[in-house]
């Protein structure tokens, strides 16, 4: 299975926010519950295409929307592996 990007949020009213604001700029994005592999105050997170993590890191900045990391998440059938890309500047 191939990488995707998992986007780990404080509260998740900025959960919503951030899939909100992404989609609208036309990145596939999709709601799911925080990997029990991450740790999250949240347990919502937003998954994408790992590709785009510079684009969605940029316009969740941009937007102020406060993250507590970025990952590159693998999935796999009895557990994952991810890369931490850290939390978004802003």
């Amino acid at each position: 299975m191939s990488a995707v990007g998992v986007t780990l949020f404080y509260t998740t009213s900025a959960a919503f926010r951030a899939e909100k604001i992404l989609r609208a700029y036309g990145l596939v994005v999709k709601l799911i519950p925080t990997p029990r592999e991450l740790s999250s105050d949240c347990g919502t997170a937003l998954q994408f295409g790992w590709c785009e993590a510079p684009r969605v890191e940029s316009l969740l900045a941009s937007a102020r929307v406060e993250v507590a990391g970025i990952y590159r998440f693998t999935p796999r059938v009895s557990t994952g592996t991810l890369d931490e890309r850290g939390p978004s500047a802003g």
